[in-house]
């Protein structure tokens, strides 16, 4: 269900904001950390993704590709710590 109301911006110190209804948030499902992103003529507000979100598909399709290899390979040189002290 959706519900539409009319607000204004009011003034917040040196910013401008709007007041959500509690009724409004509890609908909307949100909480805790969320994403603000502006577009012309609107402001959207949804829940923060991971940081790490869609990564596991991601992954899956560099495989796929043949893009999940390293870019340095063994290009870098050992240190001497993993010539005389590491064991292998």
């Amino acid at each position: 269900m959706s519900t539409t109301v009319m607000t204004k911006l009011i003034r917040i110190g040196n910013s401008q904001g709007i007041r959500l209804s509690k009724s409004m948030i509890e609908q909307s499902g949100l909480s805790g950390d969320l994403e603000i992103e502006a577009q012309e003529g609107q402001i959207i507000i949804r829940r923060q993704k991971s940081v790490r979100h869609n990564w596991d598909e991601q992954f899956l399709a560099m495989a796929a590709t043949g893009e999940d290899r390293l870019l340095d390979g063994d290009t870098l040189p050992s240190t001497q710590f993993e010539d005389e002290e590491w064991e292998w």
